[in-house]
Parts: structure tokens; sequence; C-alpha cells
């Protein structure tokens, strides 16, 4: 195979030239409701997804969920016989529910908007577009190339992660289509994250009655809560935030029951034993007299380490963007991702390679419009520029 920079220009061509049909494909996703817990919607995007992909040199393999989405694998011809593959991983779901009145895609002259607009369909149309412009230099046979489509990566990943992790053993690295900063940052870190749901059980009774005694399960979810919220350190990269309370029937009963669910991140692997056995030490002493509590551990992923790895990756692709004209950042980001997981096994990743905007998790979700194109010609010629480094 020639110098991979002696495809960039075709590449960049062929993609000017569909530009049209990547913003068809983003519009008809976009539309699709797909909440992580809406099968029925995340299934039809799985389907439209698999329909793009015909024509190629690519198989696809389905995998069946009984209560979420399916989710799908795409493989290149060329498999790998004692050479590792590159990983490409997106996901289809969104964090908007099924019922969510945020459920259309919209257009301006500088941004379009819509549920799931850059987190991650946006990076879904990047990643496809990109191997259909390698498909057009005959390259998607010659290089083993496997594209995870999950279904389930907002809810973390519990029905994929062994998908995403056995995938990312047999892997030269993997790239991640996360949605990238409005300032042209790609990400080469990520805090860790746990999610904890607290129970508090206390005993019922009539407000009217209420002594200094009273085992209201309320009152202690206060007192559990301003001590989660003292694990904040900031200065050591730890945040705490209780974010949903829920407890009572009414202003005139003492509370029986109380729920929190509480979010933290952190930087450094060690500080999540520190993090657990503070939920443990808080969960199980009791302030107020006659409650008792228990705590659930919902889901978590590690940290992404700033590895030398993913910094060499991200050579790889700072260098390509200035051959390109694009302007390209590293940057650490707080929130996590599947390449956390990816990280986790010592596999090199990059990460936020999807196109530019921001406001995701919100209604005001938006795409920076010119980021599309941009970040598809950027992610086909950087796959190409580490396969020749790191893959072959």
């Amino acid at each position: 195979m020639r110098a991979v920079s002696a495809y960039f220009p075709i590449i960049k061509s062929y993609l000017e030239s569909n530009e049209k049909a990547m913003f068809a494909l983003l519009e008809e996703l976009v539309c699709i409701q797909s909440g992580s817990h809406n099968k029925k919607g995340v299934d039809a995007t799985m389907h439209r997804i698999e329909t793009a992909l015909e024509g190629m040199d690519l198989s696809t393999e389905i995998v069946e969920q009984r209560m979420l989405g399916n989710h799908l694998i795409a493989r290149s011809e060329r498999q790998p016989q004692g050479q590792e593959q590159v990983l490409i991983v997106g996901h289809m779901d969104t964090v908007f529910p099924a019922d969510t009145d945020f459920n259309e895609y919209k257009e301006d002259d500088l941004k379009c908007y819509g549920p799931g607009v850059i987190d991650m369909k946006g990076g879904l149309v990047v990643g496809i577009f990109a191997l259909k412009a390698l498909q057009e230099i005959g390259l998607l046979k010659e290089i083993p190339i496997t594209f995870l489509f999950n279904s389930d990566e907002e809810i973390g990943s519990r029905s994929s992660l062994d998908i995403i992790q056995n995938e990312a053993n047999q892997s030269a690295f993997a790239l991640v289509l996360e949605c990238g900063g409005l300032g042209g940052e790609i990400v080469t870190g990520r805090k860790g994250n746990l999610m904890v749901e607290l129970h508090v059980e206390g005993k019922a009774g009539h407000a009217a009655f209420a002594s200094k005694e009273k085992s209201s399960a309320i009152l202690e979810m206060a007192h559990k809560i301003i001590q989660f919220e003292s694990l904040n350190e900031f200065k050591r990269g730890i945040t705490v935030n209780v974010g949903k309370v829920e407890g009572g029937i009414g202003p005139n009963t003492i509370s029986e029951f109380s729920t929190a669910q509480i979010d933290f991140r952190y930087s450094d692997p060690d500080d999540l034993k520190y993090l657990e056995s503070r939920v443990t030490e808080f969960t199980n002493i009791a302030t107020v007299h006659g409650t008792r509590s228990s705590v659930h551990f919902i889901s978590g992923r590690p940290p992404m380490q700033k590895s030398p790895e993913n910094r060499k990756l991200y050579t790889r692709a700072e260098t390509v963007a200035e051959s390109l004209g694009i302007l390209l950042k590293e940057e650490f980001r707080f929130g996590g991702s599947d390449a956390n997981f990816i990280a986790d096994l010592g596999i090199p990743v990059l990460d936020g390679l999807g196109p530019i905007g921001a406001m995701d998790h919100s209604d005001e979700e938006y795409m920076v419009k010119e980021s599309l194109l941009q970040r598809s010609i950027l992610f086909a010629c950087t796959l190409l520029a580490c396969w020749e480094k790191e893959g072959r």
C-alpha cells in the first residue's frame, strides 16, 4: 500500500461530494427516537445503520438483546489472522426517554439541533461515511476493521461491556466517536465515574404527633446528602453530585422512605476504593434514631488515563489535521465513555473524534454543521495514518 497521505485528497473529494447524503442520514437517525430503554427505537436505528452499510466490503452481525436494543457489529472482509484489528465504537442510544418532547431535527445556517445530534448520531455518521470513503479508494477490504454500534452506553454499557472489551483485546488501537470539543478538541483521557442509589428507611407516622425522636427517612437522607457532598475534593479531581432525591407521601406524614441517586467522578484509579469505602461508611452509620440505609452500586467506568500510547495516537491525528488545515487540540474530559473500558485494558484509544457541538443531554443539543464533513475527513485519514504506524 502506498503512503497513506497520498489518499487524503481522494478521501476529501469523495466526502465533499457526499456531504448532502451525510446530512440526510443524520436527520433520519436523529428523528428515530432511541432512548436507552426504548428497544423498538434503538432497534430501528440499528436497522437504518445496517441499511447504510449495504454494498460495502463489510459483514454485519446483530447481537440480540431481550430488554434493551440490539447491538450491531460490522467487520471488514480482512479479519486478523495473527494480526490485530482497528476497533471503532459508537453508541446508538440517547439519554432522552421515549415520551420526550425533544424529538425533531432542525437546522439554521450554522448549526443543526436534535436529540443525539452529537451524542452521538453525528459520530455514527462520521464513522459510516469514513468507511464509505475507504471503500471508494479500495482500502476497506485491506484493513481489518470492526465497528461496534452498541445500544446502552448512556446507561453504563452493561450489556455491551463484554463485547467492547473482547473486541478491544483483539485490537491494535481503538477510535471512539463521541463529540469533539468546541475548540477542536479530541480526547486522550477521561475521569472515571461511579453511580450509586441510596435507600433510607424510617418509620411512618402523623406529622401532628412528631417528636424530637421521629424516625424520618427524609431527615436521615438530608444528613446523608451533606456527608456525600463533603467528599468533593476538586484539587484531587474528585467531584460528587447528589442528582436526584425522592421520598415521603405528603407534608403531614413522617416519611418512611427516601431514595437518592449520586454521581462520583475521579481521576486516579486508587480513588475508587476510597470512594467505595466512604460510601459504605456513611451508609452504615445512622444519624437519625430508628432509620437504616442501604446502597446499590448502579454503574461505573474506570478512568481513561492519559497514557503515552494514547498520546502517540493523538500525535498521528495532529499531524493529519495539520496537513488538512484542521485545528486540533488535546483534551482531558470529565465525562466518561466506552473509551474508559478500552483504556482500562491498556489498549491505545482516542475519543472525541465525532463532530463538534455542545449542550448534549439537554433539549438545546446542537452540532456545528461544518464539522460533520470536516470530522469525517479527519477521521478517515487519521484511521489510515494510525494503521500505517500502529497496525499492519
